[in-house]
């Protein structure tokens, strides 16, 4: 998925928790499926910001290069602070019906019935 287009909200926004909770019947089941998602979106994003800057990565290991920036890897690293956090991403994906998620205890039953 590309999160660079989502319209997220950049800040922390005070959500209806009755709302959140519609879809899993439990707020606590809620919270967790959206801290799971936003666990995957920070992975995404930091795998995708590491293959980014490892193009700027020199071969040789001087301390002295470590020092020296480049400014496009500097403008890079800016583009993805200013991007909407994890969470944030997360919750406007659960709002919206964009997360697949299933119950584990429905699993067991049916597990349990054979």
């Amino acid at each position: 998925m590309d999160y660079k287009k989502t319209n997220a909200p950049m800040n922390t926004v005070t959500r209806d928790v009755m709302e959140l909770c519609e879809d899993t019947g439990n707020i606590y089941e809620s919270v967790v499926i959206i801290a799971k998602r936003a666990n995957q979106i920070s992975a995404d994003l930091k795998q995708e910001l590491s293959a980014k800057l490892q193009e700027f990565s020199s071969s040789s290991d001087n301390a002295i290069d470590e020092v020296f920036e480049n400014r496009e890897q500097i403008e890079i690293s800016r583009y993805y602070e200013r991007l909407p956090k994890p969470t944030l991403i997360a919750t406007k994906e659960f709002e919206e019906g964009r997360i697949f998620f299933r119950d584990g205890k429905e699993q067991e039953e049916e597990e349990e019935q054979y």
